[in-house]
Formats: structure tokens, C-alpha cells, sequence
């Protein structure tokens, strides 16, 4: 339990609406979006709202050996943002300025709590935007989405938060205010603290301002919506438009289990005995390049005895895109917990992955819908239980494990944007070996030695 003593100090620093400390209203705070992981109730809710107060805050945790877990809007997959003791939450729900829009040098500079789709609403009015679009984007913070390194829809073209990241200020748990980076195009002073720090999960520093590349929102873009027989014509499709040097803004998967689900839930019109569909947008600056490109993916996908319908209007494209986005919400409805896995392989490998995922699920007898992101192989097998049944939970953690294990012999790796937190923990030495582990260690304790930024998150310090 946090001292009387502590919470005081924590009121005057940030002013008795800044803190919460009754149970009843922490219990919130010791969730993210990730069923089944360890978590407790914290033992303070910090909201601080200058960089000043989140740096006060760390120097008190330092000094009394209190735990700190950095949190967004808690939208992660992984549990990121969960606590395993009675430390202190910091929520940067009320860090949540845009700072500025330079739109000579197109960067945004924000605080950790604005929301991405505001973000991008802001500087839609410029013309332009701000690419990484995760699939919580309308409540994911930039703050969460760096630490994560989030991904989205958008990624096989324009890539993932990594690559907007141009600068930040960081709190250190020492207490020290750090800034690095700017708004040079090009900047290679020093070591890459923009990689160290992006996906770094909360636990090398917490992140309290952030330059942003923006870019020019394209003029142009045409959407489809293609249906195959089989799932090897499917993932051909996806190889096929590739080699065929077109580079789409998105290029989405579902499986039959997916399709079926979403049909039922949103009565969209899709065709039940389809194996897989793929939802395709291609974009540019150029009306006739952007025709070009989709001439070119509509081949491929007749090639591969695919069926298609191509969005004709923005109302139409819409609809499209409401199927993708109502796969998660449609399979959460068939039982009480949805496990949403992140398991990407090369984009070559997609139908061996998705194959391996059914033959898991019949083995364990689990119901697995699979969906995400074909055109960079980040899949995501939603695995839908039943938390009250101790049985299916104990076949939950077989596949989960087959899982990862089928990723990894095909060349895969255990995130492609949901981050490691709590949940992957245990598979990390199987990806990047003791060596890699001996790294991320001395990293830690380099930069965190007394251990009090989100603790028992990413790092295995306890092997």
C-alpha cells in the first residue's frame, strides 16, 4: 500500500483532482484490452499535465521505491499498460495538446494523450495526415501508439509509427528530462534514441512530447472487395499484386470463420461460402496511376479465380471498410472473451500461417476467426472463450503457444504491432535467443536501475 506521506506529496505536486485513490475508481486502471494476463489494482491514478509534474512524479516514485505504470487510453493488446503492484498509474488523459502544426516543415508536435484521430482530423485541415492508423484509433493515444509501436491498416505503404517519429522528450526514471531528434528531414547525431525509445513499452522512459512527419493526404484512391474459393487463391492474390510492383494503401484478409461472423453481425452482403476475401485500396496524386494500379490488382485477382466489386462511390467505400472494422466487434459477440493474437509471417507465408491457425483450433477444439493485414502478413487470430471454463482456458494456452510456434518456423515474428507487455513475455527468447535477452537487460538496467518503469513488461528481467 502507498503511504499516507506519499499521497500527499503526490496532491501537492498535482492538485487533489489529479489523484484518485479510492478502489472503486481505480479498478479501471488495472485493465488494458488483454483477457487472461496478471493484473492488480493500482494504488494511486496520477493525471499529470506538464512535463514538469510527470518529472516531480518520478523523482517521488524513485526515491520511495514506488512502481510506475505509464498509461494511454489502455487500448493495448498485450498489457502494456497494466499494473502487477500497487504503484502508481500515470494516465495522460489530460496531457493532451497539439502543440503545434508546422506545416512548412510538415511535423506536428503533440503530448502523449492526443488522441490519433484527432490528430489526424486537426491536420486533415492542411491537407495532410498522419499515416499509422491502428485499428483503436478513434480512442488510441500518440503517447500508447509510440510506446507500442502501433501499426494499422495503412502499414504496407506507408509503414508504422516507428517511421512518423521524429523527435521526442522523455522523462528518464532517474528523473532527468531528455529531448532528441527534431524536425530535420535528416538527423544522425548520436546513437538512435528514436528506435530505443519507440516501442520501448513504458519501460526505459515515459514519453511526454512528440514530434510527428506528416505527409500529403492523396488526392485519389480507389477501393475493392475481392472473394476466393480457396485460400491458396487468396494468398497468390496477395504475392501476385506485389510482384505486380503495386503497393496498396491496404490490403485486408478475412477467413471463412471472419466472414461468416461479420455477415451475421453486420449483414453487409458478403458470400458465406467464400474461403477468404481481401479488401483492397489503392491511392496517389495521380487520377490516371491510381486507375492504373487498380486495373492491374483486378487482373491478378481474375487471374486467381477471384470474384470483385469495386467501390464506385465514398458511401460504397465506406461499407467496404465497415466489414474489415466490424470483424473484431461481430466475433466478440459469440462468447464472453475475445483473445486477439498477432502473429505475422512474411507476406509469402500467409496461407501456411492461416492453415496452421485452423489445424490449431481443430486440435484444441477453440474457435478461431483469423483477419488483419495480408499485404505485410500481420494476421490476427481471434480466439474466442470462455473465461469461466477452466478447461477451455487450459487449450487456450496450448494454441496460443502452437501459435507463436508456427509464426516463428515460418519465419515469422511474435509482433507485428501489438507489442510484447505481459502476454508474449515467455516466447521472446525463442525469437531473438539468450543473447538478445542478455541486451534488453543491460539496456534496462542501464537506464532504469532500481526497476520502477512498468515493471515485469517486455523485459525478462526475472530470467
Amino acid at each position: 500500500m502507498l503511504s499516507n506521506a506519499f499521497i500527499n506529496a503526490c496532491i501537492s505536486l498535482l492538485g487533489e483532482e489529479n489523484v484518485l485513490t479510492k478502489e472503486s475508481e481505480l479498478i479501471t486502471y488495472s485493465y488494458d484490452a488483454t483477457p487472461g494476463i496478471p493484473r492488480e489494482i493500482p494504488g494511486a491514478v496520477l493525471f499529470p499535465q506538464t512535463t514538469e509534474q510527470v518529472q516531480g512524479i518520478v523523482k517521488l516514485c524513485r526515491e520511495n521505491k514506488v512502481p510506475i505504470y505509464p498509461r494511454g487510453a489502455g487500448t493495448c493488446l498485450s498489457g502494456g499498460p497494466v499494473p502487477l503492484s500497487k504503484g502508481v498509474v500515470i494516465s495522460f488523459q489530460r496531457m493532451n495538446k497539439i502543440l503545434e502544426i508546422d506545416t512548412d516543415n510538415l511535423t506536428a508536435t503533440v503530448q502523449p494523450g492526443v488522441v490519433v484521430a484527432t490528430l489526424n482530423a486537426e491536420v486533415a485541415k492542411y491537407g495532410l495526415i498522419y499515416p499509422p492508423d491502428p485499428g483503436s484509433m478513434a480512442v488510441a493515444t500518440i503517447g500508447g501508439t509510440v510506446a507500442e509501436n502501433a501499426g494499422g491498416l495503412r502499414g504496407l505503404k506507408y509503414g508504422v509509427t516507428k517511421h512518423y517519429v521524429m523527435g521526442m522528450e522523455v522523462v528518464l526514471p532517474t528523473g532527468e528530462v531528455f529531448r532528441f531528434g527534431g524536425k530535420t528531414v535528416k538527423n544522425v547525431t548520436a546513437y538512435d534514441f528514436t528506435g530505443l525509445f519507440v516501442g520501448s513499452e513504458g519501460t526505459l522512459g515515459i514519453i511526454t512530447e512528440v514530434i510527428l512527419k506528416l505527409i500529403p493526404a492523396p488526392k485519389y484512391r480507389k477501393s475493392m472487395i475481392a472473394f476466393f474459393g480457396t485460400l491458396e487463391d487468396a494468398g497468390q492474390t496477395v504475392t501476385d499484386i506485389i510482384r505486380a510492383h503495386v503497393i496498396p494503401a491496404t490490403l485486408e484478409i478475412m477467413d471463412n470463420m471472419t466472414i461468416r461472423t461479420v455477415e451475421n453481425f453486420a449483414k453487409v452482403g458478403l458470400p458465406t461460402d467464400a474461403a477468404a476475401l481481401l479488401l483492397i485500396e489503392v491511392d496517389g496524386n495521380g487520377k490516371d496511376g491510381v486507375e492504373e494500379e487498380a486495373t492491374k490488382v483486378i487482373e491478378v485477382i481474375q487471374k486467381n479465380k477471384g470474384t470483385y466489386k469495386v467501390a464506385e462511390t465514398d458511401q460504397e467505400r465506406d461499407n467496404l471498410w465497415a466489414a474489415r472494422r466490424a470483424a473484431l466487434p461481430a466475433l466478440a459477440q459469440i462468447k464472453p472473451a475475445t483473445v486477439l493474437e498477432d502473429a505475422t509471417v512474411p507476406r509469402t507465408k500467409i496461407v501456411d500461417m492461416l492453415r496452421a491457425i485452423q489445424e490449431i483450433a481443430k486440435k484444441y477444439n477453440l474457435t478461431i476467426g483469423t483477419f488483419g493485414h495480408a499485404g505485410d502478413g500481420n494476421l490476427h487470430p481471434t480466439i474466442l472463450v470462455d473465461p469461466m471454463d477452466k478447461d477451455e482456458m487450459a487449450r487456450l494456452d496450448k494454441a496460443i503457444d502452437e501459435i507463436f510456434e508456427a509464426a516463428l518456423k515460418l519465419g515469422g515474428t511474435l509482433s507485428g504491432e501489438h507489442g510484447i507487455g505481459i502476454a508474449k513475455k515467455k516466447y521472446l527468447k525463442n525469437e531473438i535467443g539468450s543473447s538478445g535477452i542478455e541486451v534488453m537487460k543491460r539496456l534496462k538496467k542501464a537506464l532504469d536501475p532500481d526497476n520502477i518503469l512498468n515493471p515485469g513488461k517486455l523485459v525478462p528481467m526475472e530470467d
